[in-house]
């Protein structure tokens, strides 16, 4: 899949072919809901000879319209290309540019601008409730009505839902993160919940339980699961995915009050030197909620317990 970042490396990439089947969206997550358009964009783009395109946003647009309300991203701007090129679907993803300029844009322009002269678009496929253009004045029918005139067709696809009628949907997802139910997300992203960010110095606490965990500085805007203790997997430089019990809260047995919930990783079996690093972490199965324990000793008991289930559930 190609990756491109401005229009007229956009056009430059399309304009000598036949054209393309595009579809657009924030893509947060790319859940399970999203690869069944992806697949049908696939489909479509190779029975009329055309290139499979996604434009997506380099910031929910939401960031922008209204930030006091914007929701926390499911994936960072890289983990979603890399969830979009893993699906094998694509040919193209355009990284739209969302800032204060392109929401006053008005849906017309932007037909014109980005899905006529730079996609080259032959077809556009998006949700059935998808709106776009300043003040939302877009969605499907006027896509119908422009496309009719500029040489395209416009399809509503509606929201895919599972066997027992949950809605693949990113709002569902952070719902189920809200809750700790990270394999009732999985079971909608289609692979476990993943967050990235940096190894940092802590207080050392856990080295002197016994359990050294790495602390890992998560961005803000990305979506954590309610706090609590969760079996999960680690992967740090090197690429290894190893098993790992994951503390994410505040510590409650040793502060009163905290101002953040802090991400712990105890990677089982390991014993390495992991700061500075840029890893990843996984939430797989709940286990516990955070507690407060009376004692050091107590919560080490329980610590032990939290290892022996992890690497259990991990086995």
């Amino acid at each position: 899949m190609r990756i491109v970042h401005d229009l007229d490396s956009l056009s430059a990439a399309l304009e000598s072919g036949p054209g393309a089947v595009v579809t657009i969206g924030v893509y947060d997550g790319v859940h399970l809901g999203h690869h069944s358009v992806l697949r049908l964009v696939r489909e479509l783009a190779d029975a009329r000879g055309l290139a499979a395109v996604c434009i997506t946003f380099d910031r929910h647009p939401a960031e922008v319209v209204r930030p006091e309300s914007a929701p926390k991203l499911l994936n960072t701007p890289e983990q979603k290309l890399e969830l979009l090129d893993a699906t094998g679907y694509l040919d193209l993803a355009f990284v739209l540019h969302f800032d204060e300029a392109r929401s006053q844009e008005p849906a017309e322009e932007f037909v014109r601008e980005v899905l006529v002269d730079a996609a080259h678009a032959r077809l556009v496929v998006v949700g059935a409730d998808f709106h776009f253009g300043k003040g939302r004045g877009g969605d499907v029918p006027l896509l119908q009505r422009m496309g009719a005139e500029l040489g395209f067709e416009a399809l509503a696809m509606g929201l895919e839902a599972t066997r027992d009628g949950t809605i693949y949907s990113s709002t569902r997802i952070r719902e189920l993160l809200a809750a700790g139910d990270v394999e009732g997300a999985a079971a909608l992203l289609g692979h476990p919940h993943e967050v990235r960010g940096v190894v940092v110095e802590g207080d050392r606490r856990g080295r002197d339980l016994g359990f050294p965990t790495a602390n890992v500085a998560v961005p803000g805007r990305c979506c954590l699961p309610a706090d609590g203790i969760y079996a999960g997997s680690f992967v740090a430089a090197d690429g290894v995915e190893r098993v790992t019990a994951i503390s994410l809260g505040r510590r409650p047995t040793f502060y009163e009050s905290a101002d953040a919930s802090l991400l712990e990783a105890y990677v089982l079996d390991f014993d390495g030197d992991l700061y500075g690093q840029d890893v990843r972490v996984r939430f797989v199965r709940h286990l516990r909620g955070e507690m407060k324990f009376d004692s050091v000793a107590a919560l080490v008991e329980q610590i032990e317990r939290d290892v022996a289930e992890t690497r259990r559930v991990m086995s």
